[in-house]
């Protein structure tokens, strides 16, 4: 698969060596290389925000939370509750689950790196630009000559949910192989979060069992979303599958009560002992997120509800990716909140919280809250 790297800007765009063959697309010339290579950075790799022991920021080169997977365009429609064929206008916002949680983790301060590939093509270089912009390490970002940047159209309906319609036939974060991927910069993180969506095709699939591989021979916490997309599959039973086969391997699970519903085969989500069935010997938290009624959560120890902040839903795009970045942010600073009760609900009001804002915006990442913006929603949280 022919890759390349962005080149670096000029005054005309990016440019190229004088000794490349362009195509043209667009406005812009690209080239392609022979081999792979780490594609976003146009000149050093981005120096990211950690936070200390003592929770003030500080830098490091090397992530603590490594997020792995698809790298998107979503279109929203400008109003709620039309059809595709009806909405007059759409917004564009880059979106994706793990990027999400990215890019959430980088905004309330903490540090994060995005591991995927995208198109080499205007979106693919939006995107790129999009997490170096927002302090995410971008490090492990890829190009693809041969295949575009992934799109989904969103609809909204009058409560806020969506309906989708995607474009990969097949797109760049579908064809990331196992060769092309920064294993070191897996290795040395804190937290490696995934999803499923990358587990529906190869190559992308290989790929995708072997960096959750590499993070975990390496000591490194699992945190796995599901992030449901029925449509992406080719049948429910594929889907359910193929969500379950890598869930032993998570330490950390994050699901919707929808979710829980559709892998129990239409059990009832809020039935704690079908709950229950899905903790597996290795788990050391499992989270169940029921919208504005906030959270449930459960581990070996202890189990219990946190309640959430009750806000009007203009788009609920990204509110549980908002949600996991807020959690992850919590233990990527200290891992002992998951052993200890007290401190692990006053973490998931700020996850409720993070996920709450989220939704108050159109599209996923142009919603993912502050640290300022949590804190003086706190007060309105139902515990």
């Amino acid at each position: 698969m022919a890759l390349r790297a962005a080149s670096p800007p000029c005054a005309a765009g990016r440019c190229l060596p004088s000794s490349a063959t362009p195509r043209v697309c667009g406005r812009r010339a690209f080239r392609s290389l022979a081999s792979a290579a780490p594609a976003p950075q146009r000149a050093s790799a981005v120096r990211t925000k950690a936070i200390n022991s003592d929770g003030a920021p500080g830098t490091s080169d090397s992530p603590q939370v490594v997020c792995f997977g698809e790298l998107l365009i979503d279109f929203v429609p400008t109003v709620s509750g039309v059809s595709l064929a009806d909405a007059p206008a759409f917004k564009k916002a880059p979106g994706g689950a793990p990027a999400n949680v990215a890019v959430g983790i980088a905004r309330l301060g903490g540090s994060s790196a995005f591991i995927g590939k995208v198109g080499d093509d205007e979106f693919g270089y939006m995107l790129s630009d999009m997490l170096k912009e927002n302090n995410v390490n971008n490090q492990g970002l890829l190009f693809d000559t041969h295949a575009r940047t992934a799109l989904a159209f969103v609809t909204l309906r009058s409560d806020g949910e969506r309906e989708f319609m995607f474009y990969r036939n097949p797109s760049a974060d579908m064809l990331l192989e196992e060769k092309e991927l920064d294993l070191d910069l897996i290795r040395k993180a804190k937290i490696f979060h995934h999803g499923s969506i990358s587990l529906i095709t190869e190559p992308c699939k290989t790929a995708h069992i072997a960096a959750s591989k590499a993070a975990k021979d390496a000591g490194v916490l699992i945190s796995y979303d599901p992030n449901l997309r029925l449509p992406l599959w080719s049948s429910a039973d594929d889907a359910r599958d193929g969500i379950l086969s890598i869930w032993d391997t998570a330490d950390l699970i994050k699901v919707s009560a929808e979710e829980i519903s559709f892998l129990t085969n239409g059990e009832d989500p809020y039935d704690d002992s079908v709950v229950e069935k899905l903790i597996h010997p290795n788990t050391k938290l499992l989270l169940v997120t029921e919208g504005p009624d906030g959270c449930r959560y459960y581990s070996k120890e202890f189990s219990g509800k946190v309640g959430g902040l009750k806000v009007t839903a203009v788009d609920t795009t990204g509110a549980g990716d908002a949600f996991v970045a807020g959690i992850l942010s919590k233990l990527a600073v200290d891992f002992s909140i998951l052993q200890d009760e007290a401190r692990l609900r006053e973490a998931l009001k700020f996850a409720n919280i993070c996920g709450a804002l989220t939704v108050t915006e159109r599209g996923a990442i142009p919603a993912m809250p502050t640290p300022q913006q949590v804190a003086d929603a706190l007060a309105n949280v139902v515990a």
